[in-house]
């Protein structure tokens, strides 16, 4: 599990490969990640959208951006959690994900990006 916390926003990961599928007569490796975000804040905050920058050890560069998370943009108050889980498919057995998410701070009015930190996709056979 990786953790970061940014302005009192804390973002941890934990990941999990899921098996491989053929789709259009190539292979994929398919991953699936939970990612919980904890306000320890002061302000009640609440995300907006979210920026993904995917990679695969093929050096393949997939960029996600959308609204929310999963059809939700959740409303934290301080001490409260909002847990999700999503996935993605890979051309490759080992990649990488990073990314933001934009949020507001209801006290301030004010708009700012939350680090997600890189967090690593690896099927248990591509290991040494």
């Amino acid at each position: 599990m990786v953790s970061q916390i940014t302005r009192g926003i804390k973002i941890s990961v934990l990941t999990s490969f899921e098996g491989t599928y053929f789709k259009n007569y190539k292979i994929h490796f398919a991953f699936s990640y939970v990612i919980t975000i904890e306000n320890h804040s002061k302000d009640s905050v609440q995300l907006i959208s979210r920026h993904w920058e995917i990679f695969d050890s093929l050096n393949t560069i997939e960029i996600v951006d959308g609204e929310g998370v999963i059809g939700k943009k959740p409303v934290l108050k301080p001490g409260e959690f909002h847990t999700y889980s999503s996935g993605c498919l890979l051309s490759s057995p080992y990649g990488a994900m990073k990314g933001h998410f934009n949020m507001i701070n209801f006290t301030s009015t004010r708009n700012f990006k939350v680090i997600v930190p890189t967090f690593r996709l690896c099927a248990p056979f591509a290991l040494n």
